[in-house]
């Protein structure tokens, strides 16, 4: 199976740079009908996109910027947003003259990394992806070639957050795997990537001293999260607010209850919300995933 990646992966490769090098070489790019990467300059007043092809004239006309858009399925906003970013394209025609004109397909490329790519995807697999847009309810991502795929919020992790803002900024590169298909529309997950509660617990050892981010304050304790997939629960302190950082002792480590008792030393605001991420799997595919330890009272799990 051909694998196609999102769109900007490889507008700075070296094989990119050679297929718009020139005319010859863009020539010979639509000889081959192969996938390049340019960036959008502009779009026109009749939303087409106009991009650099190393200094030659490079024009994706609207119906063929993106899937869906000459049937009115896929709003125009799907190219418009496109500006000053990398875009996948297959040439279409060279119109050679004083200055060449390009014509180029986002369309096809996307039809051609569906049908050579995405329709050989099943649950279960591991797929780069890239942060395209949030909402409340998720992240969009690019999964191949600008297109679209929902990484809903309780999906992102097993620690809760907000908002995916939490997590992710817009152009972030990340794995994920395919959780659902339904037709030509994946829904993805991540969490199950970020390790188990042993794993992520086995970073941490009792009478340390940490720091974590404030996700949630309750009358009974405030719920820090120490990583992405773990949270310790801290006694009930004054004056302290969700998305704060904190440093915090570790009370105790509890497995079978799968639970962290914190102290929260000290809370405060900053600018930097977000960490990397770790993945803790990092194979192609995973059928079953146990987060919670062997011997614990509840059992989180996912089988794909």
């Amino acid at each position: 199976m051909k694998k196609y990646l999102p769109e900007g992966y490889s507008f700075e490769t070296v094989e990119n740079k050679e297929n718009i090098k020139n005319l010859a070489s863009l020539e010979n790019a639509f000889k081959e009908q192969k996938i390049i990467e340019a960036k959008a300059l502009m779009c026109d007043s009749k939303h087409n996109l106009i991009v650099d092809l190393n200094g030659i004239k490079g024009v994706i006309p609207r119906e063929e910027g993106a899937v869906g858009i000459a049937d009115g399925t896929v709003r125009d906003i799907a190219i418009i947003s496109k500006v000053g970013k990398p875009v996948c394209a297959i040439i279409t025609k060279i119109e050679e003259s004083d200055k060449p004109i390009v014509y180029l397909s986002r369309k096809k490329a996307q039809e051609k990394a569906a049908i050579e790519y995405l329709s050989n995807l099943h649950t279960g697999d591991i797929i780069d992806a890239m942060i395209t847009h949030l909402e409340p309810f998720g992240a969009f991502c690019d999964i191949a070639c600008g297109i679209p795929s929902l990484l809903p919020i309780d999906s992102i992790s097993v620690s809760r957050i907000s908002h995916p803002k939490d997590r992710f900024s817009p152009g972030d590169k990340i794995k994920a795997v395919v959780k659902s298909i339904d037709g030509e529309r994946f829904t993805l997950s991540q969490k199950e990537l970020l390790g188990s509660w042993e794993e992520n617990a086995s970073l941490f050892k009792q009478g340390e001293t940490v720091s974590g981010i404030i996700r949630s304050v309750e009358d009974y304790g405030v719920f820090v999260e120490l990583m992405p997939n773990l949270a310790g629960l801290a006694e009930p302190k004054d004056n302290v607010f969700p998305s704060q950082n904190a440093s915090v002792y570790i009370k105790s480590i509890i497995p079978e209850k799968m639970k962290i008792k914190l102290i929260i030393i000290d809370s405060f605001d900053s600018a930097e919300q977000k960490r990397d991420e770790k993945y803790f799997f990092e194979g192609e595919h995973i059928d079953n995933w146990l987060y919670s330890p062997q011997n614990a009272g509840k059992l989180i799990q996912t089988t794909f």
